[in-house]
């Protein structure tokens, strides 16, 4: 596909290290298949299941397993490591959606959910869960948004009321759940008791009677298979209930946004990612821009090479111990708004016919939009780094990971 660049961009990586390029190199060459691949997804969503075997497929997932439940001697095992870091992260999945984000969402894996099983999960449930991801390729899920209050986590419906035997009952809706409809098992979070710390996560199996899942329809992104989820009295035995083993202030909320910040700097980089493929798709359909329209190109390549650069430095930072949510939510909001405008600026300059003529830039230009949508939207965001600018520079602006972690929950 001549449309594809020949290395990782480099404008906007400074901060990168050897690894870390490295890495990205890896990553980048996997670009072509992944394209490939993508596309069918776009046609058929559950035509993953006949690429599981291949490595741009298997690889992406493995840096988010604990050590000891990745596939040994597959990858390279500095790579793995260097991915397992929340920059490792963005640098991979930037490479990966350049290539094509569906892959990346369609995929088996841990995702969310395992973050909040590492945060959250006694030895036994992290056994129980891992060990199923590592015996065969499993969807998971992460339910937290509802129908009638989105992922406002304080305001959460979906109960969890005891029963005299022992263990609770779930009842409830979640919506717009990745995966939700096809994934073997997730995790929920729903309401046990008032206030904040009466809001719980349970590991639940999709087999479990009283779970239904259906998909929603999608114009974008189809791969992720977007799902309403329903609860009618689905049991929850006491093994389920994750962090009980914690106080309250370290479970339930913690996990929600403990994991979301973590996976926030992710989303940005798959918007990053697209944006960088637009513009390298149009340099090659149009080598010879007027100087007007290269100066807009320019423009729109420099915001690309500027949220990237802030972005690695986000997650450098929370690989660091510190949690910036202002700055963490600037990132996501510049990245999804730069992919919009990368793909409208492509389809502009290639002329009126070009999501007629062009179909990967179509496909591309439904894509980026649903990046506004995922892990809050830019009204969210903006709200944050506001009420940050309110604060000043004071010592609480960045606070240690596991402090900040349900700090502002209810924004999100």
């Amino acid at each position: 596909m001549s449309e594809l660049r020949e290395a990782a961009p480099l404008a906007g990586a400074d901060l990168l290290d050897d690894r870390m390029r490295e890495l990205a190199d890896h990553c980048a060459a996997m670009v072509g298949r992944l394209r490939e691949i993508g596309q069918r997804l776009d046609r058929d969503p559950d035509a993953i299941v006949e690429h599981l075997h291949e490595p741009e497929v298997r690889f992406p997932a493995q840096g988010m397993l604990p050590p000891q439940y990745r596939s040994v001697g597959e990858f390279p095992a500095r790579l793995v490591e260097a991915s397992s870091t929340v920059l490792g992260q963005v640098v991979a999945t930037e490479q990966v959606a350049y290539g094509d984000p569906n892959v990346l969402l369609a995929s088996p894996g841990p995702s969310l959910s395992g973050g909040v099983i590492q945060a959250l999960a006694d030895d036994e449930q992290r056994q129980r869960y891992f060990g199923q991801l590592s015996a065969v390729p499993t969807h998971t899920f992460f339910a937290l948004t509802e129908p009638a209050k989105g992922s406002a986590a304080l305001e959460l419906e979906t109960t969890l009321t005891p029963v005299p035997d022992g263990g609770w009952l779930l009842n409830g809706a979640k919506c717009y759940i990745g995966n939700g409809a096809r994934a073997q098992i997730g995790v929920v979070f729903c309401r046990r008791a008032p206030g904040p710390w009466g809001i719980e996560a349970v590991l639940l199996d999709t087999t479990a009677p009283g779970f239904s899942g259906e998909l929603l329809p999608t114009v974008g992104l189809r791969g992720a298979r977007i799902s309403r989820l329903r609860f009618q009295d689905v049991f929850v035995a006491p093994r389920d209930l994750l962090g009980a083993h914690r106080p309250p202030s370290r479970r339930g909320l913690y996990g929600a946004t403990y994991i979301l910040y973590r996976f926030r700097p992710g989303i940005a980089a798959m918007a990053i990612g697209c944006a960088q493929a637009a513009c390298d798709y149009l340099r090659t359909h149009r080598p010879v821009l007027p100087r007007r329209e290269g100066d807009r190109l320019d423009g729109i390549e420099d915001r690309i090479a500027a949220v990237r650069h802030r972005t690695y430095a986000v997650a450098a930072d929370i690989d660091a111990g510190t949690v910036d949510v202002a700055a963490i939510g600037a990132v996501k909001a510049r990245a999804a708004r730069v992919a919009e405008d990368a793909t409208r600026l492509v389809a502009e300059l290639l002329g009126p016919a070009s999501l007629v003529e062009h179909s990967w830039l179509e496909k591309a230009y439904r894509d980026v939009r649903a990046f506004e949508l995922m892990e809050g939207t830019t009204n969210l965001h903006a709200l944050a780094v506001f009420q940050s600018l309110l604060r000043g520079p004071e010592p609480t602006d960045r606070w240690p990971a596991p402090e900040r972690a349900v700090n502002g929950a209810a924004r999100h």
